[in-house]
C-alpha cells in the first residue's frame, strides 16, 4: 500500500491508508491506546483498540520519537470529540503497526521550557519540537515570499560568492582564511559589491547568501553566520524607488505568513504584523530624533544613528500613530554609511540611505549607490582606502554603470522579529557564534 501523508488524510475518510512517521505522544486508556502520529506534513490522532491482539502486542511499548508505519481506516470523529485544530475532525483507526526504528528516552521533557544552551546542546532533537518546527516553517515562507515578490518585479537571482579576495567593504570584521592555495582570502561579510557588478548584465538582481561577521559580540542580536536576502536595481532616480520595492516585498512576506501560518502564530503567542492601509511611515533621521525627544523626553538629535532603545521608541510611536509595525528612517550621515552610498545634494552631509525598522529593530539597510567611477574612486581615496584593492569591482564602473540602489535583509533577524523571539539564535537552524559551532567551544579552542 502506498504511503499517505498526514496532511492528505481528510480527503480519505472511510478509506484504508498507510501512514509513516514518528510517535509524538502515546496515552494509555485501558483497552484504548491513543497515539499522536507526526510526519513532515502534520499530525493526526490514531486509536488502537484492545480488540485487536496484534496491535496491542505493539502499541503499549511505543515511545516518543519511535518511527512507525501504521495502517488503518480514516474515520470522522464524533461531533463531541472534534477539535478546532489541524486534523481535529478525523482520527485513524489502527489495524496494524510496524516499528521502523526505536528511540531512546529523550534527555528532556518534550514540552518543557528549555534554556537556550540546553536547546542548542540537543539541537538535533529540539528541532523536532513543535515550537521549533513552527519557527522554521515560518522562515521558509519568508524566504519563498521574498523570492516570489522580487521575481514578480523581474529580478534575476544569482549566487554571491562566500570566498572573497579582500575584506569587501572594509566595514564588519571579516574571518580570514590564511591558506587559500598559499594565499589569503576572506569569508564574505556581504554580497554588496557583487550585487552592484551584476546590475551591469541584468539591471535587477537578487541574491540569498550566507555571510559571515567576525565581531566578538555575544548578544541576543548577533550571529557569526547569517543569511542575507539582498537585491539591487538599476536606473533609479534615488533611494525612494528602492524603498518602494522593499515595501512591496515586506507586505508580501507579512501577508503570506499571516495566510499560511495563523496556527503557528497562535501557538507562539504572536500577533500578526500590523500593516498600514497606506505607505509605510517614513522619517529622516533628524525627524525621528525630534519625535523621540518630543514623545519620550530622551536626547537624540545630532546623534549619527539611532540607539537600540530609540529604534524601539520610534516603532512604538509609529504603531500608535500610523498603525504600522514597519517604519523607514532615511538620510543617515554620509560618513556613517559605506563608501559607495550616494550623498544627497539637497541635504549636505547626509546620504540617500535608509533603514527599515520592524517591531523595534532595524531589519534592513539600503541606499542609492554612487555609480560614477571617478566619484567612487575619490570617496575611496578620501576614506584612506586603496582603489587598487577594489580593481575587480571598479571595472564595472568604468564601462557604463547606471544609477542604482538596493538593500539587504537578514533572514534570521526578520524571522526573530516576526515571531517575537528573544534571541536571534533561535531563528537560525544551526547557529554559529563566539561560543559554539554545533558543540560549545572550549577555551582552548
Amino acid at each position: 500500500m502506498d504511503r499517505t501523508h498526514i496532511k492528505d488524510l481528510t480527503g480519505k475518510i472511510g478509506q484504508k491508508v498507510s501512514v509513516s512517521g514518528w510517535v509524538d505522544v502515546r496515552r494509555n486508556h485501558g483497552k484504548l491506546i491513543f497515539l499522536v502520529l507526526r510526519d513532515g506534513s502534520g499530525t493526526v490522532q490514531a486509536v488502537a483498540n484492545g480488540k485487536d491482539e496484534g496491535v496491542f502486542q505493539v502499541a503499549p511499548d511505543l515511545r516518543t520519537e519511535w518511527c512507525v508505519e501504521v495502517v488503518g481506516e480514516v474515520k470522522e470523529r464524533p461531533e463531541i470529540m472534534r477539535k478546532d485544530e489541524f486534523n481535529g475532525s478525523i482520527e485513524l483507526g489502527v489495524e496494524s503497526i510496524s516499528v521502523l526504528s526505536k528511540a531512546k528516552e529523550l534527555p528532556f521533557e518534550k514540552d518543557a521550557d528549555l534554556n537556550i544552551d540546553t536547546h542548542f546542546d540537543y539541537l538535533p532533537l529540539t528541532l523536532r519540537r513543535e515550537r521549533t518546527r513552527d519557527i522554521f516553517r515560518v522562515q521558509a515562507t519568508i524566504l519563498q515570499a521574498f523570492r516570489d515578490s522580487l521575481v514578480s518585479w523581474d529580478f534575476v537571482e544569482f549566487q554571491a560568492p562566500v570566498l572573497v579576495g579582500g575584506d569587501a567593504e572594509g566595514g564588519a570584521a571579516a574571518f580570514k582564511i590564511d591558506d587559500y592555495y598559499g594565499k589569503t582570502a576572506f569569508l564574505a561579510t556581504s554580497g554588496q559589491l557583487y550585487k552592484q557588478i551584476m546590475v551591469g548584465p541584468f539591471e535587477r538582481v537578487m541574491t540569498i547568501a550566507k555571510t559571515f561577521r567576525g565581531e566578538k559580540s555575544a548578544t541576543t542580536r548577533h550571529l557569526s553566520e547569517i543569511t542575507q536576502m539582498e537585491f539591487e536595481m538599476g536606473f533609479v532616480h534615488d533611494h525612494r524607488e528602492v524603498m518602494s520595492v522593499l515595501e512591496d516585498v515586506m507586505r508580501h512576506i507579512a501577508t503570506r505568513v499571516i495566510e499560511k501560518h495563523s496556527g503557528a502564530l497562535v501557538r507562539l503567542g504572536v500577533a500578526a504584523p500590523l500593516l498600514p492601509a497606506v505607505k509605510f511611515p517614513a522619517f529622516t533621521l533628524t525627524e525621528a530624533q525630534e519625535i523621540i525627544e518630543r514623545e519620550f523626553g530622551e536626547k537624540a538629535v545630532g546623534e549619527l544613528d539611532l540607539e537600540p532603545e530609540h529604534e524601539r521608541q520610534i516603532c512604538e510611536w509609529a504603531r500608535k500613530e500610523h498603525g504600522s509595525d514597519f517604519v523607514f528612517i532615511t538620510h543617515f550621515p554620509t560618513r556613517k554609511r559605506a563608501f559607495y552610498t550616494h550623498p544627497d545634494p539637497a541635504m549636505p552631509g547626509f546620504s540617500r540611505s535608509f533603514d527599515l525598522l520592524f517591531k523595534g529593530l532595524e531589519i534592513n539597510s539600503g541606499a542609492q549607490r554612487i555609480h560614477d567611477y571617478d566619484e567612487l574612486v575619490a570617496v575611496m581615496t578620501e576614506r584612506g582606502m586603496d582603489p587598487e584593492k577594489f580593481s575587480f569591482y571598479l571595472q564595472a564602473f568604468k564601462y557604463g554603470m547606471p544609477p542604482h540602489g538596493g538593500c539587504s535583509t537578514g533572514l534570521e533577524r526578520i524571522t526573530a522579529r516576526m515571531l517575537n523571539l528573544a534571541n536571534v539564535k533561535e531563528a537560525s537552524s544551526f547557529p554559529r557564534d563566539m561560543t559554539r559551532i554545533d558543540n560549545r567551544l572550549t577555551k582552548e579552542e
